[in-house]
């Protein structure tokens, strides 16, 4: 009779390892939070002030941060994310937080990319030409998605909900038996 080989389990963090990789992880997500709530009160004034002086500066600003801070803020939560669900017990497909949040992290990031910085750009563009703000909606509405989505994060690493995906229950059901079974 034979047997089918035991998948190799990941390997696992040592605990020194996990904490320096939870610390790193847990700073660069309250730093994108951070970030993320400077762009919406940069944008917020860029959006409401009668000041062409004040409108420019709150732009430029909001350029610093999006093209220096935001990108590798953004990838290193999305790494340290990745290492410590593959190095611990966590997994990134066992539990339904940790994948929501690494889909979330990964959709986040690409809006950065692709929709936040190009925005961005456009107004500083517009602005230093001498015009006004193009549209509003490119300072705020990025940071108020980013925003809305970092809050929800937080909120699912805290509460933990959901319990386990399908692949989760189906590698948690061998441990059980073994540990039944001693």
């Amino acid at each position: 009779m034979t047997t089918k080989p035991k998948p190799k389990p990941n390997p696992k963090l040592s605990r020194p390892a996990r904490r320096a990789v939870l610390v790193v992880h847990v700073t660069a997500s309250a730093s994108w939070l951070g970030l993320t709530l400077g762009l919406l009160a940069l944008g917020t004034t860029a959006a409401t002030t009668g000041s062409a002086v004040t409108v420019e500066a709150s732009v430029r600003a909001m350029r610093l941060f999006a093209d220096w801070l935001l990108l590798p803020v953004a990838f290193l939560t999305l790494l340290s994310g990745l290492v410590l669900s593959l190095g611990t017990p966590w997994g990134l497909a066992r539990h339904r937080w940790v994948y929501t949040k690494f889909w979330l992290t990964l959709a986040t990031t690409t809006a950065t990319v692709f929709a936040l910085r190009p925005g961005v750009n456009a107004a500083v563009t517009a602005v230093a030409a001498g015009g006004p703000l193009p549209d509003a909606g490119d300072v705020l509405m990025g940071p108020v998605v980013s925003l809305s989505a970092y809050v929800f994060m937080t909120v699912i690493s805290v509460l933990k909900p959901w319990g386990l995906t399908r692949r989760g229950r189906r590698l948690r059901t061998p441990a059980r038996r073994t540990l039944q079974d001693a």
